[in-house]
């Protein structure tokens, strides 16, 4: 399947952030976020509402413990390939909870869809927090019933919250993009902090746009963006069991319906792209103890296949985590990850900077200043290029450094 590799300059020139934007800026979506008792004194149940019946696509972990929720998810979106409405809880997974879980999932999905009066097959459920646990369907009844969504932004904010488990930070993101002259615009929003290794962690995102886009086209273009935004993002190399991108169209700003053929369908692709790309480099930078976000590009591979997996490699490489953490300009590190790929690299023709610092040219040592390097690594943002030399193709990856919160947050992650 042919992916989104680097935003087109003319097509990204007409995307315009909304700076202040999220989930409710899109025509017709709502939400809301209450606290249902699921944990001490945190909101913890959320839903997205939207006003018409959307188009929707999703993808989800390919972990082979998928949890409760998904299932549900999927059964959902295959009816009609419509959402109008997804409720979400932390604090517990959900998963590997075996029939009862399935149970629940289906019991959330009822529960919201009486509450707003809509098509049970038109509700998606999804679940964050402890594996193994069984939710606690009262006080999930009872929160469901405090929900009244609204489009103010502190009913974006409430969402946000609600869906955030070791998250420092609530990630969001809003644009717009003109299609046919009609002004579309798509908002998103995240959690994830630990567990975080993509193939599709404990990792969810919610995407909201008024497009007109065909339901088929829409998980195409989310399948196309996936590879190049959410599954180049680690964190500790752990894939969860509740993984899920949702994206849901509503249609409401009316442009002409989008297919893979309409000339405006790039743009589309590209506000995805961005969207998805954006939500993805914040669960990176909000990874669990983390203190620096990385980002890894590589250039001059065979195929951008092995570019990406490359820059994965190294991002996800602890020692490489480590010495960013101590603002360690080990390039060895670097030049080990490379070196344990399943990818065809020329050893003698490797170059590696670390910022504007090259270390490495040709796969020779070169002169550098330490001062210069520790500087530049004690900043929050730390970009590390790789250059081949053996192609034309280039991919990028992002991750965090790792700290000794790391292992503080995961040691007492269920107390």
């Amino acid at each position: 399947m042919q992916v989104i590799s680097n935003i087109n300059e003319e097509q990204s020139s007409c995307i315009k952030e909304i700076v202040d934007g999220s989930i409710v800026t899109p025509i017709g979506f709502s939400a809301a976020g209450v606290h249902a008792g699921l944990r001490y004194n945190k909101k913890d149940l959320g839903a997205i509402v939207s006003e018409v019946p959307a188009n929707a696509a999703a993808v989800y972990t390919t972990s082979h413990f998928q949890a409760a929720p998904l299932k549900v998810t999927q059964e959902s979106i295959q009816a009609e390939k419509l959402i109008q409405a997804v409720v979400v809880n932390s604090a517990c997974a959900n998963a590997c909870t075996g029939e009862k879980g399935i149970q629940d999932a289906y019991e959330m999905r009822q529960l919201l869809a009486e509450h707003l009066q809509v098509k049970k097959e038109y509700v998606a459920v999804s679940s964050t927090g402890v594996i193994g646990e069984y939710l606690k369907m009262d006080k999930i009844a009872a929160g469901i019933q405090q929900i009244s969504a609204g489009n103010t932004a502190s009913h974006a904010d409430a969402f946000q919250e609600a869906i955030l488990t070791t998250d420092t930070v609530m990630k969001k993101c809003c644009y717009t993009a003109k299609i046919n002259g009609v002004t579309v615009t798509m908002g998103g929003t995240s959690k994830g902090s630990g567990m975080i290794h993509p193939n599709m962690a404990t990792m969810l995102a919610f995407i909201t746009t008024d497009a007109k886009i065909d339901s088929d086209c829409l998980q195409s273009s989310l399948s196309k963006v996936i590879p190049t935004t959410f599954n180049q993002i680690t964190v500790d190399g752990d894939t969860s069991t509740n993984d899920t991108v949702l994206v849901m169209a509503n249609g409401m700003a009316a442009n002409e319906a989008l297919t893979a053929e309409h000339p405006d369908y790039p743009v589309f692709l590209e506000l995805l792209a961005k969207t998805c790309e954006s939500l993805a480099k914040q669960i990176a930078k909000d990874g669990e103890g983390a203190t620096k976000l990385i980002e890894v590009e590589v250039s001059g591979s065979k195929t951008e296949e092995e570019a990406r997996a490359i820059a994965k490699q190294i991002v996800g490489s602890n020692l490489v985590k480590t010495a960013v953490y101590g603002s360690d300009a080990n390039w060895g590190r670097i030049i080990t990850a490379i070196g344990q790929t399943n990818t065809d690299v020329n050893p003698a023709s490797v170059d590696i900077a670390i910022g504007n610092i090259v270390m490495l040219k040709n796969s020779e040592p070169q002169d550098f200043s330490e001062e210069e390097a520790i500087n530049y690594l004690e900043q929050d943002f730390i970009k590390i290029t790789v250059d081949l030399h053996n192609g034309e193709a280039k991919g990028k990856a992002w991750g965090c450094d790792l700290s000794y919160d790391y292992v503080k947050i995961n040691a007492s992650y269920r107390t």
